[in-house]
């Protein structure tokens, strides 16, 4: 009877190993094909893409690359809003095998917004505008999470840069839920210069930072608003701080420093939803 139950203990243990590795394979499969349907690659295919005005996330480029047809690449992104990473040709070949010529596209999952174009009509609208800007979270998940947040909060729009800081791919939409399908999401050049164009549009800018001068509470945010998160490590950058109204902080009461940035941006925005709606 031991020899017996050993045995088909033994049998099944491989059948289960090979029923686990075809779901494996299975499952990289599905992920490789994801992959494909959201890259471009080859410099003529980039070319069409930025062309077509196709939202396109960011495109890596090998460093060494010398073409008549790379510098048509070049031309056609000249005043795009496009980030665009010089890299070993290595990276790209880790990528993709194909035939890329030295440039690869990845396709956005969102249709990007402009803040100069969303100001006007919010206030057309009659609105009372709420942002929140995100300086530095390079993060998806954190992104994603911030991005459900602000959804839920009706918050109008969320405000990044174009380099330094999360792209919304797929990984963030499926954190933020499918919120970032409907949340517009402007992406900036120069965070400065979008928050200096707030400011004169009559934006209160309130950051959050450990250099705050008082508790998170004590801020005024029933106006135009935008709340600007920074980076975990770094925080709100000096040159945007210099351009905020109020700088606020979040008391730590335990024994870790701070709190991850989508915790510290729910608790703000919802401290704004508080005061911009007085009945809650």
């Amino acid at each position: 009877m031991h020899v017996r139950y050993f045995r088909f203990h033994k049998a099944k243990k491989v059948k289960t190993d090979k029923l686990t590795t075809r779901k494996i394979m299975e499952y990289r499969n599905r992920k490789d094909e994801h992959v494909k349907s959201t890259m471009i690659f080859g410099v003529r295919a980039v070319i069409e893409a930025v062309q077509a005005g196709k939202e396109i996330d960011k495109i890596l480029i090998k460093k060494d690359i010398q073409s008549d047809l790379s510098k048509e690449l070049f031309a056609a992104l000249k005043g795009m809003i496009i980030p665009v990473q010089r890299v070993p040709v290595e990276r790209i070949n880790r990528i993709t095998r194909k035939n890329h010529q030295g440039v690869v596209a990845f396709m956005s999952a969102i249709t990007y917004q402009k803040t100069e174009e969303m100001v006007p009509y919010l206030f057309e609208q009659g609105k009372n505008p709420f942002f929140v800007m995100l300086d530095g979270v390079t993060d998806v998940r954190n992104f994603g999470a911030i991005a459900r947040t602000c959804e839920c909060a009706a918050v109008d729009a969320i405000i990044i840069p174009t380099k330094g800081g999360a792209s919304a791919n797929a990984d963030a939409v499926k954190t933020s839920a499918g919120a970032l399908h409907t949340l517009p999401v402007c992406r900036e050049q120069n965070l400065r210069t979008t928050l200096q164009y707030l400011k004169d549009s009559g934006f209160r800018i309130v950051a959050a930072t450990e250099k705050g001068d008082y508790d998170y509470t004590k801020a005024d945010y029933t106006g135009p608003l935008c709340i600007i998160m920074g980076a975990e490590d770094t925080g709100v950058t000096y040159d945007n701080l210099a351009l905020c109204d109020e700088w606020v902080k979040i008391p730590m009461l335990g024994t870790i420093e701070s709190l991850n940035v989508s915790v510290a941006a729910g608790i703000l925005i919802y401290e704004a939803v508080k005061q911009r709606n007085f009945d809650i």
